[in-house]
Order: C-alpha cells, then sequence, then structure tokens
C-alpha cells in the first residue's frame, strides 16, 4: 500500500483569525487557491505587481514542497461601478468611450497588456483564469439561490444582498454592522432596503452596453457575485486559501462570505492578504501625481529588479518605491546574479575538491531559507539566506571549489531563487545565448590578458583590463585564475 506523503508544517497569517495559523490542507497533497485578479480596464500598475508577485511566491512555495496546486485567478472583464459602489459610471464603459473603443475591445487590450506585464515579472500563469463575461449563468444562479433562501431581494430589475439577514456580515472586517455609517462607501439609494446592502445584479439603464438577460430584466451583475461563483465552480466548497490585497478586505472579501455561504456554500477556508506599497512615503495615488504603471517603471529597471525588491519585503508589510530602494535593488540582485553565474560558468569544468564543509554551509543555508518560508513565507529571510550563500560561495570561488561545492551551489540558487522565489527566468533563449556569446568572448579576452601577462607585457594587460573596466567589467586574480563580474 502506497504511504501518502508528509509535508513540513507551514504557518500562515490568517486574516479570517487574526493570528497566525498552522496550514493544514482540505484533501491531502492538494492545494486550491483563488486570488481576485484585475479590472482590466486600464495599465497594471506597481500595485499589482505587489499582489501578484506575492501569491506566486506562496504557490511556488507550496509548490517546491510537493503540493498539487490549483491556482485560479479571475479577470473581471464586466466592469464595475466607479468607486466600488453600486452607483456611477461602469469603469469599463468609461474607458471604452475615452478610447473609442468597443468593451471587449479594451478588455482584450487591457489583459494581454496584463498578462505581458505580468510575464516579464516571471509571474507563473493561472491554472485557471476564468473571466466574468464567461460566467453569466453562473452567476445568476448563485443570486436566485440567495433569493431563494431569503437573503436577496428584487427592486426595480436590481437584486441586492440584504446585509441584516446575515448576522456574520463583518466576520471577516471586524466591522459591526451598526457601526458602518450610512453612506459612507455608497450613496443611499431609494430602492435599497438598507443602504449597506449591496448589488448583485444591476437593471441596465438604457445606453449601457454590457448587459444580459436575467430572471429580472437585462442588466449585468454586481461586482463581488463573480469571485464567489468562479472560485466554488473552479475550487469547490471549502477551498483551502483565498488572497487579495488589503485594500479588498472590505467590502469586496466581507460580501464574498456573505453571499456564498449565506447561498448553502462553504467558502475559503484561509484568507491572506498583502499591504500596500508607498512611492516616496505615500500610498500611490492618481489625485497625489504619484501613480506608475509597471510599464513606466520598466523604462527605469530590469522587470526582475523590481521583482527581488517586492519579494525582499514581507508580503504583509509595505513596500516603499524610490530611488534609494531601487539602487538597493539592483546592487543586491546584481549580487546574486553574479555569484550564480559563475557557478555556472565553472561547472562544466570543474574539477574534484574537498568541498564537503563549504557543502556542509549550503545546507545550513538550505534550513534557513526554508524556516523562513514555513513561518507565514517570510521572504526577507530567505532573501538573508540566499545572501548568506552567496557569501560563502564567493568565498570558496576566490580560495577554490570544486564540482561537488559547485553543484550544490549551483542547485541552491535554482530551487531557492528560481523555483521559490522566481528570481532567476528560465526559457529565454535569446538572453541564454547572449550569455553564453559574452561568456565566451570574454574567456578569449581573459586568455589574452593571460598570455600578456606570461610574456611580460605588463602595459598591453594593463590596457586591457582598463578598456573592461570603462564599460562596467572587472576583473579579479583568484587562485584559480582570472574571472570577470559586472
Amino acid at each position: 500500500m502506497t504511504q501518502a506523503p508528509t509535508f513540513p508544517d507551514v504557518y500562515l497569517y490568517d486574516t479570517l483569525q487574526r493570528r497566525k495559523v498552522k496550514f493544514e490542507a482540505t484533501s491531502p497533497g492538494r492545494i486550491g487557491m483563488y486570488l481576485c485578479g484585475p479590472t482590466v480596464y486600464s495599465d497594471a500598475h506597481v500595485g499589482h505587481a505587489k499582489k501578484e508577485v506575492a501569491f506566486d511566491v506562496i504557490r511556488r512555495y507550496f509548490m517546491h514542497l510537493g503540493y498539487a496546486v490549483r491556482y485560479v485567478s479571475n479577470i473581471t472583464d464586466v466592469g464595475h461601478l466607479q468607486n466600488d459602489s453600486d452607483d456611477g459610471e461602469d469603469k469599463m464603459l468609461a474607458r471604452a468611450r475615452l478610447e473609442q473603443l468597443q468593451p471587449m475591445e479594451v478588455a482584450e487590450k487591457y489583459f494581454w497588456s496584463f498578462m505581458d506585464d505580468m510575464g516579464r515579472l516571471n509571474v507563473l500563469r493561472p491554472s485557471i483564469q476564468p473571466r466574468a463575461t464567461g460566467h453569466i449563468g453562473e452567476q445568476i444562479a448563485l443570486v436566485q439561490e440567495l433569493i431563494a433562501r431569503g437573503h436577496a431581494y428584487e427592486s426595480h430589475g436590481s437584486v441586492y444582498f440584504d446585509v441584516r439577514s446575515w448576522p456574520n456580515y463583518g466576520v471577516l472586517s471586524g466591522r459591526k454592522l451598526d457601526d458602518q455609517e450610512e453612506g459612507t462607501r455608497e450613496e443611499v439609494r431609494t430602492e435599497k432596503r438598507d443602504p449597506r446592502d449591496f448589488a448583485l445584479w444591476k437593471n441596465a439603464e438604457p445606453g449601457h452596453i454590457m448587459r444580459w438577460d436575467s430572471p429580472w430584466g437585462e442588466g449585468f451583475p454586481g461586482w463581488h457575485i463573480e469571485c464567489s461563483a468562479m472560485s466554488l465552480k473552479y475550487l469547490g466548497e471549502g477551498f483551502d486559501i483565498h488572497g487579495g490585497g488589503l485594500d479588498l478586505q472590505f467590502p469586496h472579501h466581507e460580501a464574498e462570505i456573505a453571499q456564498s455561504e449565506a447561498a448553502g456554500h462553504p467558502f475559503a477556508r484561509y484568507w491572506m492578504h498583502n499591504n500596500m506599497l508607498t512611492i516616496g512615503g505615500e500610498k500611490m495615488s492618481k489625485s497625489k501625481g504619484n501613480f506608475t504603471t509597471l510599464q513606466d517603471l520598466y523604462r527605469r529597471l530590469d522587470p526582475m529588479t523590481v521583482r527581488f525588491l517586492l519579494v525582499s519585503s514581507h508580503y504583509r508589510s509595505i513596500t516603499e518605491f524610490n530611488d534609494d530602494a531601487f539602487v538597493s535593488a539592483q546592487n543586491g540582485y546584481r549580487r546574486l546574479t553574479e555569484a550564480k553565474g559563475e557557478v555556472e560558468r565553472r561547472l562544466a569544468s570543474a574539477a574534484e575538491h574537498d568541498d564537503s564543509a563549504l557543502v556542509t554551509r549550503i545546507g545550513a543555508h538550505r534550513d534557513a531559507f526554508e524556516a523562513a518560508m514555513r513561518d507565514d513565507f517570510n521572504t526577507p529571510e530567505a532573501v538573508a539566506a540566499l545572501f548568506g550563500l552567496t557569501r560563502d560561495v564567493n568565498a570558496a570561488l576566490a580560495a577554490g571549489i570544486g564540482r561537488a561545492g559547485l553543484q550544490a551551489a549551483h542547485d541552491a540558487y535554482r530551487e531557492l531563487g528560481g523555483d521559490v522565489l522566481g528570481l532567476f527566468m528560465e526559457g529565454q533563449s535569446d538572453t541564454q545565448d547572449d550569455a553564453q556569446m559574452l561568456d565566451t568572448l570574454l574567456e578569449l579576452v581573459l586568455q589574452a590578458r593571460q598570455n600578456y601577462r606570461l610574456n611580460k607585457q605588463y602595459a598591453e594587460s594593463d590596457a586591457l583590463r582598463d578598456r573592461l573596466a570603462a564599460v562596467g567589467l572587472t576583473i579579479e586574480d583568484t587562485r584559480d585564475g582570472a574571472r570577470w563580474k559586472k
């Protein structure tokens, strides 16, 4: 009889329980994760990057431990109303009017732009990426269940969730219904029984382009209902983890819990939220003039440097984006990539060597990395473990290192820095070919320099070194010969 696999204990911060808890999968060896995806009406910004990278790392680590992870992240292509309320203009329609496009043209344009931006950050694609427009039937069915159970009501062609009918409303955010001031999230609508009720289905007014037939007339789904419908469809009741940005905790995630469980469907067991980021010490905002899209940022920074900056802060901490942080990230990421590159260059022709002490130290850094990740995915400590590894590897590269040490270091960089943190992209043939060409050319340059030195042509040797330094390449003379680095 095959023995079921065992997994190390992982602790995560559950927003619902407001504490760090031991994670236990619903099905042994399998995890269902749902992440609230973007509303595709404009370019992705750095806030999207924080969320996507945070949960990409969490997903990657579970996969590293051997779990089969079904990762579902939706695409909101229906659009929802301005200010996340039940009033105002649909964001998709507003953008369509601005760009003189059809709403679905807007959705397609910004969906593919979003995917390209995330791909450059080395974010893995979801297992399933459902679109709201493709699941109107499921959303209508869920609304009908809520009406049948007495938790929703129709009014003038719209359907609203009756928050008074669900005593647990506020369980995630800790907000008590009676303490919520009327009109703080939305203007009072006379068609509602209570101004705090939220829309499940909206009546489409004349001129509203995106509309579907429903039992209540032509209309479109409310913002919250889509995530409940799609997560339950693809992950089932009581799935493991629901993630998203801290700004979605209320009202979006609160509404998801209420409408799902009021309809009789046990919902997510663990809730995880990433914190925000600041630019120059202030929360990013168009009104403050510090709004930054990823495409703007990519003109200044390599996308992988951006990812390194993001994983260098904890997902539940605020990440600061400023020039000092960018310089620090560039320098730190360069240290890792240079050491990894030198290990790969030497590995092909390495000789045997007594590397037992180094292999032991690499193992200790691995253990530190794993301990950090099992403690609520503490990526800053995990990155610190990679820097500890790099310090020992660089010392060994200078003093002498053999095949066993190089292989242990290579495996650690690939598995921890690459597979888990996603800091090293694989499969980019053009980049790899360019790197191999550069390696070959510089090996020839180093051989020429060595010939100059052997023939005591020191002026020529120094001139060669200075020419390389002028373009940002440094030559280091070690016991195992000369090596270059940026």
